[in-house]
């Protein structure tokens, strides 16, 4: 028995006619004929009842016809899964972002895409976010959430996906709450050794005529929001870090109405953007 003759029986089955039913699946009628007697010689009983006049199907008959019907039915599906699994995308995809955005902007787009492409798997590096785009030039990651910036690489393509504002935030210790309140004099700065925040800081202080006294440089966000909250000083990070820092009950935020957010995003490099993989989870951000 196969799926032909199957198909062949079940047709035969709802026409009860030999003549039609061979036009219709392309054989002769003694090849329909054949098939027949095969099926009713291996099962061991009579399919259907035949005479000059008409054909009928048999007890046996409509017990064959259920599972050939339930048969055909998985086959057809089995197909469509199996033709679905060769198209559906393989593979590895790396992916780096600082540890805040892991927590914050990366786990909604990650469960969109292993929805969408489960046979694809996600190496997720995380670290300092100064290094998001070093990480996409040389090659260690397919993609990075990074910011963008004016001076932001050519040969790289970026999707944004938020505006992130940045926050000054001070030791809740020492009451500020008013920029007018902070003494650039007095108060120390914390700045972030490299990376987009500096440079935006940076900025700000230039536009405003202030000369910070840096206390000390370091590396991540994560870490200004922990010396601002052991009172070495006072400094700005982007909104996202500190609402998920566990420090972050330790500070208070400093309004500032003029600082520039920044736009956070996925970024490769232009030549890759059209790599399936990479150009599955860009069309994803995008959405």
């Amino acid at each position: 028995m196969d799926f032909r003759s199957l198909q062949l029986f079940t047709h035969l089955a709802t026409s009860l006619h030999f003549g039609d039913t061979a036009q219709a699946m392309y054989v002769s009628p003694s090849t329909l004929s054949r098939v027949i007697q095969r099926l009713e010689d291996e099962l061991g009983c009579t399919l259907f009842k035949r005479d000059n006049r008409k054909v009928a199907l048999t007890h046996s008959g409509h017990k064959l016809l259920a599972f050939s019907k339930h048969a055909l039915k998985d086959w057809q599906q089995l197909k469509v899964d199996l033709k679905e699994d060769s198209e559906a995308l393989q593979g590895e995809l790396s992916l780096f972002c600082s540890v805040t955005a892991s927590q914050s902007h990366l786990p909604d787009l990650l469960r969109r895409f292993r929805q969408t492409h489960p046979g694809v798997d996600i190496r997720l590096v995380t670290g300092d976010p100064a290094l998001a785009i070093n990480k996409v030039k040389s090659n260690e990651c397919d993609l990075s959430l990074a910011i963008h910036t004016p001076d932001f690489p050519t040969d790289l393509h970026f999707v944004p996906l938020a505006n992130v504002p940045l926050l000054l935030i001070a030791p809740k210790e020492w009451r500020l709450t008013q920029i007018d309140q902070v003494d650039w004099t007095k108060h120390q700065v914390i700045m972030p050794e490299h990376g987009p925040t500096r440079r935006t800081v940076y900025h700000w202080f230039a536009e405003h005529g202030i000369r910070p006294n840096v206390y000390a440089s370091v590396g991540g966000n994560e870490a200004i929001v922990s010396m601002v909250g052991l009172e070495c000083g006072v400094g700005f990070v982007p909104k996202v870090v500190l609402d998920h820092s566990s420090m972050a009950g330790l500070v208070t935020q400093v309004q500032v109405e003029d600082i520039e957010p920044y736009s956070l995003g996925v970024c490769c490099l232009q030549n890759k953007q059209k790599e399936p993989l990479i150009d599955a989870f860009l069309q994803l951000a995008v959405s």
